[in-house]
């Protein structure tokens, strides 16, 4: 068995070790020190024997090397079996991951801090970004999210020593508060009954397999991006480190002092400021929809009447609106008068419609001349005897008005 050394001394990034076995393109070693994916951590990245690694897996109890090209034939330098070779690890990839990996058992110790009925369902380690996923009695919130990243980042500043160790499993499910999945930690398992476990001190503890720095100041900043419910009880919290970090930051504090300058106050006073603009601008719509549907109205009370089987019609056509925002103002209309019993309005515009309208105590039945119109004209539509509406109509408004008033 050839286990990767990456999690036990995740500093080095270079090293030299015997080719054990060559297939193609796959290469293993006698010792490496390349992590393989694991966890939701990816496979490192560099080179063995001067040759681009594309993946690190472990397969069989093997730590397999998979290289951008067979290092056995046809490459510069052919590699064979028994010969030592060099291993470089990609500093800034590893780095990155050490501190994500890391960053993450952080904000779970921020969760255990603000969360009832705290379960652990699982990480991942992208170039842009880190996600936990956590089970919770209640979905977090957006306050939720800021008290994650202010508890997260205020641990990297105190600067908490991270160790990690290799236990008994038995013991290791006996310290206190561990974080414990195996299915989505499945490096953790050092092998026999053995476990690896990842403590911050004074802060999380958990059974982890992945490479992690050696105190929480090494991570930097921590910036929540997102937060979703990938399934029922989960949690998805997405949070950046490094320069994107930096720059989400920078970006999120510009945005702020700019909302705050065209509002007119400032970034402390902003959210009390949008809160008094958006109750104005809800009383500015409902003061347009009621002018809005006033106007309606008035227009169609002004549409010619005529008469048909007894019911007094007005019939005519209306521009600028749609047929939802014609029901009240219609049923307004007839409410208000005893000089007609129905009104049908024809929409103009690029897709003509018809709507109409009938009081309850009225012989006309809207749902019947919906239908007509639209076994005439076209499109299609429906309704009840008091509202209706079709559209698609196949014809020019004055032509379907016309229609109305000879039946």
């Amino acid at each position: 068995m050839t286990a990767s050394r990456a999690p036990a001394e995740p500093a080095v990034r270079e090293f030299e070790s015997t080719v054990e076995r060559l297939d193609g393109r796959e290469v293993v070693l006698a010792e490496t020190y390349f992590y393989p994916e694991s966890g939701g951590q990816p496979a490192d990245r560099g080179t063995v024997a001067g040759v681009l690694v594309d993946d690190v897996t472990e397969r069989d109890g093997e730590v397999v090397h998979v290289l951008a090209e067979d290092p056995s034939a046809g490459s510069e330098r052919e590699v064979e079996s028994g010969e030592v070779v060099t291993g470089v690890v990609d500093d800034d990839f590893r780095t990155y991951c050490m501190r994500a990996h890391t960053a993450s058992h952080v904000l779970y110790g921020a969760a255990r801090r603000t969360c009832e009925d705290l379960g652990y369902a699982g990480f991942d380690i992208s170039p842009e970004k880190v996600r936990v996923d956590l089970t919770t009695a209640e979905p977090l919130g957006d306050d939720d999210l800021v008290e994650l990243e202010r508890l997260a980042n205020r641990a990297v500043w105190d600067s908490r020593p991270v160790s990690w160790e290799v236990l008994p499993e038995a013991e290791a499910r006996d310290r206190d508060g561990i974080a414990f999945n195996t299915k989505t930690e499945e490096g953790a398992m050092s092998g026999g009954e053995s476990v690896r476990v990842v403590t911050v001190e004074d802060w999380d503890v958990a059974a982890c397999g992945g490479t992690h720095v050696e105190n929480t100041a090494e991570i930097g900043q921590i910036t929540a991006l997102d937060r979703s419910n990938p399934g029922e009880g989960v949690t998805r919290v997405e949070f950046a480190v490094g320069p994107t970090a930096i720059d989400r930051g920078a970006a999120i504090h510009s945005a702020a002092l700019e909302a705050a300058a065209a509002a007119d106050t400032n970034v402390e006073d902003l959210p009390e400021e949008v809160r008094r603009l958006r109750g104005e601008l809800d009383r500015l719509d409902s003061a347009l929809r009621d002018t809005r549907s006033d106007l309606l109205r008035a227009r169609l009370g002004e549409f010619p009447t005529t008469e048909a089987d007894g019911v007094a019609w007005a019939v005519g056509t209306v521009a600028d609106a749609d047929p939802n925002d014609l029901r009240e103002p219609a049923e307004a209309l007839l409410e208000s008068t005893d000089s007609i019993d129905a009104l049908a309005a024809v929409g103009t515009g690029g897709s003509p419609f018809v709507v109409v309208a009938a009081a309850p105590d009225s012989d006309a039945d809207a749902g019947a001349v919906v239908g007509a119109v639209t076994d005439e004209f076209g499109g299609g539509g429906g309704g009840g005897p008091t509202f209706a509406q079709g559209g698609g109509l196949d014809a020019d408004p004055d032509d379907v008005v016309g229609w109305l008033r000879s039946r």
